[in-house]
């Protein structure tokens, strides 16, 4: 068993089974001995993203994200003081805020994340792609 934290952009290609996703990420989401989870960081990336026209939803994200979490047997992965504290001592190889806070989470809490973005690698967190 893995556990795994999806980026915000690998969890919208699941759900919308986009070819972009790759087979070995498609693999390791799809077998039901994982865990997988979205944090509360790319739900603020898609509330902020749909309020800038930039992302298009069927549904507003308080209601879109949880539909999906329970559909697919997601987690949500909350932020606490632990996640947001381990941000402080990041190198800048990475600057988006919300992927630093996902870096930091995955540290944290030993999580591999599934992300087309190679520069999380930097971080030595575990990476699937």
């Amino acid at each position: 068993m893995a556990r795994f934290l999806l980026d915000t952009h690998a969890f919208l290609w699941w759900i919308s089974d986009a070819p972009e996703l790759t087979a070995a990420a498609r693999a390791a989401i799809a077998d039901s001995r994982n865990e997988c989870f979205l944090s509360v960081a790319s739900c603020w990336e898609m509330a902020i993203k749909s309020s800038l026209g930039k992302l298009r939803l069927t549904k507003p994200v308080e209601k879109f994200v949880p539909e999906q979490l329970t559909a697919n047997g997601f987690g949500l992965l909350n932020i606490e003081l632990r996640h947001a504290a381990k941000v402080e001592n990041l190198p800048f190889h990475h600057h988006d805020p919300f992927d630093r806070l996902i870096i930091a989470q995955a540290i944290t809490d030993r999580l591999t994340i599934v992300s087309a973005d190679s520069a999380f690698a930097d971080y030595g967190v575990k990476l699937l792609w």
